[in-house]
């Protein structure tokens, strides 16, 4: 931890949305993984015979295991089954351990930073999982995940039919008219964040009403601002591009159904009004957070659309499995978005991706785990800078685009914050609120 800054967000603060998050919201979720495994009994014994039902038994134990150290507090203990990351997890859980001076010397769930715990709750769904041949590639939470984008069809077809009209005029915008659909592209792919199914505990959060007639009215609730700086930065790459040279904007991704075709509008937006000429996507390994976007999710969804029987639906599928074949879009999986760290120590802990994300000309993070992860999820005052949150971590001009669900915002303006708790005490965790906060040149 650098000196001067604040301390994390933990469970011991009672009453707080990490300590709710703990005591309610991740036994849910836990509990919700367990019904979904006894329900594909039948699936497993087809597909793998006893072996599968016996699997089955051993994941259900495992994570009823784990819902239970977490419910009475127990320390939390180091992973056992071999993975990729098992070693960079369990040192990060030994650096924990040294940062305590309680008696027994453990980190535990209700005393450790939130971030920590909340990541580590998901790793052990995974570590459950694996040990559990022949199911060990059984996502719990795919289900949830398909669930979210077959309820959000209405609202997916308004934004496809959107987008191809946009993209037979596009050539006739001037650059106002450009800037505008930049801008509503933006805010939809910002309120696209609310369809969090882990902020809902894994109930349904899907998209029902048609976004892009709600992006007038939702404005006010944006309380960083920062798209402007967004439109000054790519449309002068735009104007400065050489012929052969690249504008490169990198989307880590967040949430996957409706939320990911928000980004994959906005992706495709970029391109056809050259706003850029390569996108760069970041998904997560491995299940994660109930509904974020793993490399299975975002192939399965493309496949969705172009198989779709609504035709602007289909042709989004089509054109965007096209962007991928011909390397204008590219998706990337790393571990390091599945591990505990925050991102200022990215640069020592996963010095390729860093190296990977200073490619780039712009990149968005979406949601708000990568907002808490960008500013350690610490107790900063809601006016410190955000460049000062981010301590040190920049590969490149960045931009967090994010619904506010957790207690964490910095860079907002003196009297802002108070003004809104006045009216509303929840207003950090609701995702009534979003932001565009962008980190420019240094």
């Amino acid at each position: 931890m650098m000196a001067g800054s604040p301390a994390s967000l933990s469970g011991q603060d009672v009453g707080s949305f990490a300590y709710l998050t703990i005591k309610d919201r991740i036994p849910q979720i836990l509990t919700k993984a367990i019904d979904t495994l006894h329900r594909h009994k039948n699936e497993f014994f087809e597909k793998h015979g006893e072996k599968g039902i016996e699997a089955e038994k051993k994941a259900i134990s495992l994570l009823s295991k784990l819902r239970n150290e977490l419910q009475t507090d127990k320390p939390i203990i180091p992973f056992v089954e071999k993975f990729v990351d098992t070693d960079i997890w369990n040192q990060y859980l030994e650096y924990q351990q040294s940062l305590i001076n309680e008696n027994d010397g453990k980190p535990r769930w209700f005393y450790s930073p939130w971030l920590f715990v909340e990541c580590y709750m998901y790793r052990r769904i995974h570590e459950a999982i694996i040990q559990s041949p022949p199911i060990d590639d059984f996502d719990v939470f795919k289900e949830s995940k398909e669930q979210n984008f077959f309820e959000s069809q209405e609202s997916l077809i308004a934004l496809c039919t959107h987008l191809q009209e946009l993209r037979t005029t596009i050539e006739d915008l001037d650059e106002n008219q450009l800037k505008d659909e930049f801008f509503k592209l933006l805010q939809i792919s910002l309120w696209g964040n609310k369809c969090d199914l882990s902020l809902s505990g894994g109930e349904t959060s899907s998209q029902r009403t048609n976004i892009i007639n709600s992006v007038e009215e939702l404005k006010p609730f944006i309380l960083v601002n920062d798209m402007e700086h967004l439109w000054s930065l790519l449309n002068n790459c735009k104007k400065t591009r050489e012929k052969a040279s690249v504008t490169r904007v990198d989307v880590v991704l967040d949430n996957s159904g409706f939320e990911l075709v928000t980004d994959l509008v906005l992706a495709d937006f970029l391109l056809c009004s050259q706003l850029a000429t390569e996108i760069h996507f970041y998904g997560k390994t491995i299940p994660w957070f109930v509904s974020d976007t793993t490399v299975h999710d975002f192939n399965w969804l493309i496949e969705q659309m172009k198989g779709s029987n609504h035709k602007w639906m289909s042709k989004c599928g089509a054109d965007w499995e096209n962007s991928i074949k011909m390397g204008r879009w590219v998706y990337h999986d790393h571990i390091f978005w599945t591990l505990p760290h925050e991102f200022c120590v990215m640069s020592q802990v996963a010095p390729d991706l860093y190296a990977e994300l200073q490619k780039a000309h712009l990149i968005f993070f979406k949601g708000d785990l990568n907002y808490r992860k960008l500013t350690g999820d610490r107790k900063w005052a809601c006016t410190i800078p955000f460049r000062q949150a981010l301590r040190g971590f920049h590969p490149a001009p960045l931009c967090s685009v994010r619904t506010l669900k957790a207690e964490v915002q910095v860079g907002l303006q003196p009297g802002q914050a108070e003004q809104l708790a006045a009216s509303e005490p929840n207003w950090m965790t609701t995702g009534k609120y979003g932001i565009f906060q962008f980190d420019g040149p240094l």
